[in-house]
C-alpha cells in the first residue's frame, strides 16, 4: 500500500532543531557505545584473574551482558537488531498505526475530560487574567486596533453582488412570507399609545409651512387651474392670493396648537388605520397588494445596495480613524470592563463558568476530531520514517537505557561473583 509523507513546514526551523536532536543521538551512542567496548577491553584483559580482579572480571563480563540486551532491546523497537529478521523486533515500523491509535486514545482518555479541562482552566484563572491584560492601557489599543483591522477589511470585502444576492435570494422572499398588515398595524397602534408620531407630524408641518411661504406663485397657479374658465385674471389672483394665505394661517395654526382639531382627526384615522390594519380584512388585503409591488419594483435592490454602501463608508472611516469615535468607545468599554472584572469576583465567576462550559462543550463536540489528526497523521508515515522521526525524539533518552544496563550489569555481575565465592 503507498503512503505519502507528512507535509514540510513553511519554515527551516524544524530542520535547526532536527540537527541538534540527530547530534545529541549519535553523542549518547557513542558515549554507550564507549562503554560496552570499555567493558569488553576490561574483561579482556582480567580474563582468567583471580582474586580483585576476579571481581573486575566478573563485572566486565556481566556490564557486555547488559549493554548488549539493552542495545538489542532499544534497536528492537526501531529497526531488526544487525539487519536480522528476529521476531517481535522493529515494532514500531511493523505498529505504527496501533500505536498512533494507543496513543490518540491516552490523550483521549487523560488529557480531554470534563473534570482535567475544569481544574486546568480553574487552575488557569482566566478572567482574572484577562482583567489584569485589559488593565493596561497598551493592551487595550493593540486589542480594539486588531479589531477594527479586521472589521474594516471584512466590511470591504462585502460587494455589491452580495448585498443583491442577501436582498434577494434571502431579504424579499422571506418578507413576501411575512404578512405586512399586522406588523404596521402593530407598530402604528405602539407608536400612536406612545405618541411618537407627533414629533413626524410636527416636522411635516413645519417643512410645509416653510415651503407654502417660499412658493406663492406654485401654489396660486395651481388653484387657478380649477377657477371657471369666464373668471377674468383679477379675480383669479385676489382668490388664489387669499386661498393661499389661509392656506399658510391654517398650517400654522395645527403646528402651533397641540390640540388643533386636524391633529385631532389625524390620530383618529392613524388610529382607525391602526385596527384596520390588524382586523379589517380588505384592509390587509390591500397592505399585502402594495407589500408585493413594493418588493418587485426594481429600486429595492438599488436602494439596498445604496444604503449598504453608504453604510459601510461611514463605518470604515470612521473605524480607520484611530481616534475617532468608535475605535475610542471600544477603549473605554474595554476600560470599564477591565474594572468591573477586577472588582467583581461573582462576574468573574461567571465568566470562568462560561469559559470551561465553552471549552467542555468543544471538547465533547470536536474532541474525537482533534485526537483524530495523531492517527491520521502516523498513518501518512512510512514505517520506516515513523521509526526515525520518533527515535530522533527519544533515542538519546533511550541510550542511558544502555548505560544504566551497562552500569546496572557491572554491579550485578560483582554482586553475583561475591556471592558465589562466600558459598563456594
Amino acid at each position: 500500500m503507498s503512503v505519502t509523507s507528512p507535509p514540510v513546514p513553511l519554515d527551516d526551523s524544524w530542520q535547526d532543531a532536527d540537527t541538534v536532536r540527530r547530534a545529541g543521538l549519535r553523542r549518547m551512542r557513542a558515549v554507550a557505545l564507549g562503554l560496552l567496548l570499555a567493558a569488553a577491553a576490561v574483561y579482556a584483559v582480567t580474563l582468567h584473574d583471580d582474586g580483585f580482579w576476579g571481581y573486575v572480571n566478573a563485572g566486565a563480563e556481566a556490564s557486555m551482558v547488559g549493554a548488549i540486551a539493552d542495545w538489542f532491546a532499544v534497536t528492537a523497537l526501531f529497526r531488526h537488531p544487525l539487519g536480522l529478521p528476529v521476531p517481535h523486533t522493529a515494532l514500531i515500523p511493523r505498529r505504527k498505526d496501533e500505536l498512533g491509535r494507543g496513543l490518540e486514545e491516552f490523550v483521549g482518555e487523560n488529557f480531554l475530560q470534563e473534570s482535567v479541562i475544569r481544574e486546568r482552566l480553574a487552575a488557569v484563572e482566566v478572567s482574572q487574567r484577562v482583567a489584569e491584560w485589559l488593565a493596561e492601557e497598551a493592551h487595550r489599543r493593540r486589542v480594539v486596533d486588531e479589531v477594527v483591522a479586521v472589521a474594516a477589511i471584512a466590511l470591504q470585502r462585502v460587494r455589491d453582488e452580495h448585498v443583491a444576492s442577501l436582498v434577494t435570494d434571502a431579504l424579499v422572499p422571506r418578507f413576501r412570507e411575512e404578512p405586512i398588515a399586522p406588523l404596521l398595524g402593530g407598530l402604528l397602534d405602539e407608536a400612536l399609545r406612545d405618541d411618537l408620531h407627533h414629533g413626524l407630524v410636527d416636522l411635516a408641518l413645519a417643512e410645509l409651512a416653510e415651503w407654502l411661504r417660499l412658493n406663492p406663485t406654485t401654489v396660486q397657479e395651481v388653484i387657478g387651474e380649477r377657477a371657471p374658465w369666464w373668471s377674468p385674471d383679477s379675480v383669479n389672483h385676489r382668490v388664489t392670493s387669499w386661498v393661499h394665505q389661509e392656506m399658510v394661517r391654517w398650517v400654522d395654526d395645527i403646528r402651533d396648537q397641540p390640540g388643533h382639531r386636524a391633529r385631532s382627526a389625524l390620530d383618529t384615522l392613524l388610529r382607525q388605520l391602526a385596527e384596520d390594519l390588524l382586523g379589517d380584512a380588505s384592509t390587509q388585503e390591500r397592505a399585502e397588494r402594495f407589500k408585493e409591488r413594493l418588493l418587485d419594483h426594481p429600486a429595492v435592490i438599488s436602494s439596498g445596495i445604496s444604503l449598504w454602501n453608504a453604510l459601510r463608508r461611514a463605518l470604515v472611516a470612521s473605524l480607520r480613524d484611530a481616534e475617532g469615535a468608535v475605535p475610542q468607545r471600544l477603549r473605554d468599554e474595554l476600560e470599564r470592563f477591565a474594572v468591573r472584572l477586577r472588582a467583581e469576583s461573582q462576574l468573574r465567576d461567571r465568566i470562568d463558568t462560561m469559559v470551561a462550559d465553552a471549552a467542555v462543550f468543544a471538547v465533547d463536540r470536536y474532541g474525537h476530531e482533534v485526537t483524530s489528526v495523531i492517527t491520521h497523521t502516523i498513518e501518512q508515515w512510512d514505517g520506516r520514517e515513523a521509526a526515525e522521526r520518533i527515535e530522533l525524539h527519544v533515542g538519546r533518552d533511550l541510550q542511558f537505557v544502555r548505560i544504566n544496563g551497562t552500569i546496572v550489569g557491572g554491579l550485578v555481575g560483582v554482586t553475583i561473583h561475591a556471592i558465589a565465592e562466600l558459598v563456594g
